[in-house]
């Protein structure tokens, strides 16, 4: 009677023990999905700003239509992506081309000299602070249910609900260039 109640014991325990580790790792998605929610939020408020920047740079830039259309299609693809993984894989992409603007830009002084290119230019920057911000967030929330998923023993309960390791949001081609020291030129 004693060792029935004893196992009995041992078992509500267990119970006890795989429902809290499994409500954790629930509660560590959402917070994983309320963050890119966020970078979303962001995201879109850079989608809002591109045509008006595409527009302001058409008339200086005729020539240079490969970069704009550039621009245009990743943007398109990036508003396209319903996925998590297909939307930073977009989103990188958006930003790689959006960079080959910046560089392409520096060859128009009249259109550097734009008050309204400078305004759309500041609040692109601020975006863009807000997206790296927001994207930090979400990779420190997906750190969290990584970990999670992967220590014991929440590994075994991650494991027997389908629980799997979440990728970043990193920079992706960006990496090379955000790693290289800033050239400062007198």
């Amino acid at each position: 009677m004693i060792i029935g109640l004893f196992f009995l014991g041992v078992i509500l325990l267990v119970i006890i023990m795989v429902v809290s580790l499994y409500n954790r790792l629930v509660k560590l998605r959402n917070n994983r999905e309320q963050a890119f929610a966020d970078v979303d939020v962001q995201l879109k408020m850079r989608h809002d700003l591109i045509p008006q920047l595409v527009d302001s740079v058409k008339g200086y830039m005729g020539h240079e239509r490969g970069v704009l259309t550039a621009i245009t299609d990743a943007r398109a693809n990036a508003m396209k992506a319903t996925t998590i993984n297909e939307k930073i894989a977009a989103e990188n992409k958006l930003s790689a081309a959006l960079d080959g603007l910046k560089v392409s830009v520096e060859a128009y002084p009249d259109l550097k000299a734009s008050q309204n290119f400078m305004d759309l230019q500041n609040e692109i920057a601020d975006v863009e602070n807000k997206i790296a911000a927001a994207r930090r967030f979400f990779n420190s929330a997906t750190k969290e249910l990584n970990v999670a998923t992967e220590m014991f023993p929440s590994n075994i309960v991650a494991t027997l609900f389908n629980f799997k390791r979440e990728t970043m949001f990193e920079l992706g081609e960006q990496r090379a260039e955000a790693e290289q020291p800033p050239k400062i030129e007198f």
